[in-house]
């Protein structure tokens, strides 16, 4: 697996040099996790069925659930930190920034799991840098129902403030449209595409790209409908 990912690592790293964006398709995903990894995508997703609420949504909505944590990046090393709080400036989310804002933490088995080591080290080799960074990991579920419509980046097109971010779909259930936007820092539109399997991932220097996914909806409104999502964001560490 590990000559497979510095392959790939190697092909993601151009494409992001050269458009400032990669994208990984689901089955070549699956191909880079490997057996142990596939054999238990199904337990890994499933942890996003016990996300708490978040409740520090500006626009009142009751939409989103989270998890977080943080850790020390040296290398492929990945050093967890004390739970602490989420902080983002109005300058890159006018809707809920320069609020310190408290999630529940990522469970340890989810971090421990094989899925979660082997998009650690992906991350690891695509983003490489030699000093220690910053890492954040956010599991996100949108959930979408008769008079709550679903927004998965409310504050729009937006940068997160730090220099690389991976997102990756865990599941989409019962739901139509998220189309995923992109945009230069000035704000012009650069494209637009579907995360629309589980495990179809974009890569992004945040520096570079401006990223946002439009509402969701269901399919069928008389049942549940939801998102999932992984994203980790990498930043010089303090």
């Amino acid at each position: 697996m590990i000559d497979t990912q510095a392959t790939l690592a190697t092909h993601l790293r151009a494409d992001i040099a050269a458009h400032g964006l990669a994208r990984i398709a689901a089955d070549r995903t699956f191909g880079l996790l490997g057996e142990a990894a596939r054999t238990g995508w199904a337990d890994f997703a499933a942890s996003w069925d016990h996300l708490g609420p978040d409740l520090y949504m500006a626009d009142g909505g009751r939409y989103r659930r989270r998890a977080h944590a943080t850790f020390r990046c040296t290398g492929r090393d990945f050093g967890r930190l004390a739970h602490r709080p989420h902080f983002q400036s109005r300058d890159y989310n006018p809707l809920n920034g320069d609020v310190q804002r408290w999630f529940d933490p990522v469970d340890q088995a989810v971090i421990d799991h094989p899925v979660t080591k082997a998009i650690f080290a992906l991350c690891a080799d695509t983003f490489p840098d030699p000093r220690p960074r910053h890492v954040e990991m956010h599991q996100f579920r949108i959930e979408t129902r008769p008079g709550h419509v679903g927004r998965p980046t409310p504050e729009g097109l937006h940068r997160d403030g730090v220099d690389h971010v991976l997102v990756m779909l865990i599941a989409r259930t019962n739901v139509r449209e998220g189309v995923t936007r992109i945009g230069a820092p000035d704000g012009m539109a650069l494209g637009k595409f579907m995360l629309a399997r589980p495990g179809d991932a974009m890569l992004i220097d945040d520096r570079r790209i401006l990223h946002g996914v439009t509402e969701i909806h269901a399919v069928d409104p008389t049942r549940p409908a939801w998102r999932d999502a992984l994203v980790l964001t990498f930043a010089p560490a303090a």
